[in-house]
């Protein structure tokens, strides 16, 4: 049975890309794509492979996503090295879980080659340390985007030293006012 390579890409830049990400991108027959990951990387993908760009539309991830599980399948019985890549690491927000959940329940083998998380690499490339002696000990990676009707429990994370909310930037200020009615200073950074 031929192997499925769940593939994180981490955030952005091919220079951050893990090396077994890379190599499988040079060898790839066809790689199906978030619309996170940056033509850099894209860029690395084997001249003649086939790309397919499957990024999500707002009110249409559902479709999407049960089209890509097709195409990934379709992808797999006419070629020898799918990839499915990611923006970030698959498993951290990116429905990496639920893909190998399913592929697997079809009898595919997957093979999951982590990303660099955006959730760290960001505030890192931009100099912003998660946790620093003295004043921030720990911190939490949330999502800022549920699914239709569940909602977030801010409470649970207020007091947090250093919170990383991604997929947040279209609820901030709803998500900052629920962090301040649960006790987060309004002077936080």
């Amino acid at each position: 049975m031929k192997t499925i390579y769940l593939v994180g890409a981490g955030p952005g830049r091919a220079d951050l890309l893990t090396v077994r990400a890379a190599g499988l991108l040079a060898r790839a027959d066809a790689v199906l794509y978030d619309r996170l990951v940056s033509a850099e990387i894209l860029a690395l993908v084997r001249p003649g492979a086939e790309l397919h760009d499957v990024g999500k539309v707002e009110g249409r991830q559902e479709e999407i996503q049960g089209r890509t599980l097709g195409l990934l399948e379709d992808c797999a019985r006419r070629l020898q090295t799918v990839v499915r890549l990611k923006g970030g690491d698959p498993m951290v927000f990116g429905r990496g879980g639920e893909e190998w959940a399913w592929l697997v329940s079809r009898g595919w083998d997957v093979e999951m080659v982590p990303g660099v998380s955006a959730a760290f690499a960001v505030p890192a490339l931009a100099g912003i340390p998660l946790t620093f002696r003295g004043v921030a000990g720990g911190f939490a990676v949330v999502t800022g985007h549920r699914t239709a009707g569940e909602r977030q429990d801010w409470a649970s994370y207020a007091a947090v030293d250093t919170l990383v909310v991604l997929m947040g930037v279209g609820r901030r200020a709803e998500i900052a006012a629920a962090l301040m009615e649960n006790g987060r200073a309004a002077e936080t950074p």
